[in-house]
């Protein structure tokens, strides 16, 4: 019964991994759907999910004050980056087609792997050669063919990779504090940190701030902040760096079927092959932090 038992939790672990993960992939829909325009929706975002992940924390019994003056102002900056990751990201996903948007969004960690290396103070093994020349050479793929189609996706393309490089310096400043600090507590202060930053951006551009319509931004609030990072945040402590990477691939595949069946966009063999490659640079980099 045991041994049953524990088979029965690695299904659900596993479930739950591939859940968040879908759960990331169905964002960017309401982030098109949403009236509030997308910055706006990123500060909604995490304003609507700041009270459960607080309840989340205490729940689990991570800290949420005494940190100390340093550590306050790491999260505060982690923060920042994390807000103008999502306003890069969210600006992206309305200008190019919804893969790109999912896999240069995730670009991050095969920076994260760069700086590890640089940190360290040497070359690449083969493997993570293989990673950054995956990675490169298919993100020019996708890029060449969103300048085929126009300017304006290649510029999304662009605001996509510029959200993957903010997410690296967000990951970047927290990693010395996972250990000590939990993931809810983290995810909640750098939150809180972040709607400053957001609410900041959606004013100077002019965007509308109070949705209309509540239903896109409190689906994204529930699909992307709550269900999609807090199934990851729980899924990193039972699975491999490895394994969390190839369900990451899962992301583009669904929002490659939620663009063809809800917003029209066609991909052909060029751009699965962008999509392949850069996929494959982004679980070799994964998984060479195992």
């Amino acid at each position: 019964m045991g041994k049953a038992t524990g088979r029965d939790w690695t299904g659900w672990r596993f479930a739950a991994l591939l859940t968040g993960n879908v759960a990331l992939a169905l964002g960017p829909w309401s982030v098109r759907l949403a009236d509030s325009g997308p910055v706006s929706a990123a500060f909604w975002r995490l304003a609507l999910a700041v009270p459960v992940l607080i309840l989340l924390a205490r729940w689990s019994g991570q800290q949420l004050s005494g940190f100390g003056t340093k550590v306050s102002w790491a999260i505060a900056a982690a923060g920042a980056f994390f807000a103008l990751d999502i306003a890069f990201w969210h600006i992206g996903i309305g200008m190019t087609r919804m893969a790109n948007a999912s896999l240069f969004g995730n670009a991050g960690s095969l920076v994260v792997m760069i700086w590890g290396l640089i940190a360290l103070q040497r070359r690449p093994h083969l493997r993570e050669w293989l990673a950054i020349t995956a990675a490169i050479s298919g993100g020019a793929v996708l890029l060449g063919r969103s300048l085929e189609i126009g300017t304006t996706t290649a510029i999304g393309d662009l605001f996509c990779v510029a959200a993957g490089l903010l997410y690296s310096g967000y990951i970047i400043i927290l990693q010395k504090y996972r250990a000590s600090l939990g993931g809810w507590s983290l995810l909640t202060w750098s939150s809180i940190a972040g709607l400053p930053v957001l609410l900041g951006i959606a004013l100077w551009l002019g965007e509308p701030v109070w949705p209309q319509n509540w239903g896109p931004v409190v689906a994204l609030a529930l699909l992307s902040q709550l269900i999609g990072q807090g199934l990851l945040v729980f899924s990193l402590r039972h699975f491999s760096a490895l394994v969390i990477a190839l369900a990451l691939l899962t992301q583009p595949v669904v929002a490659v079927l939620v663009g063809w069946m809800v917003f029209g966009e066609v991909l052909d063999l060029l751009d699965f092959t962008g999509i392949a490659l850069v996929g494959i640079g982004l679980v070799l980099a994964r998984s060479t932090q195992d």
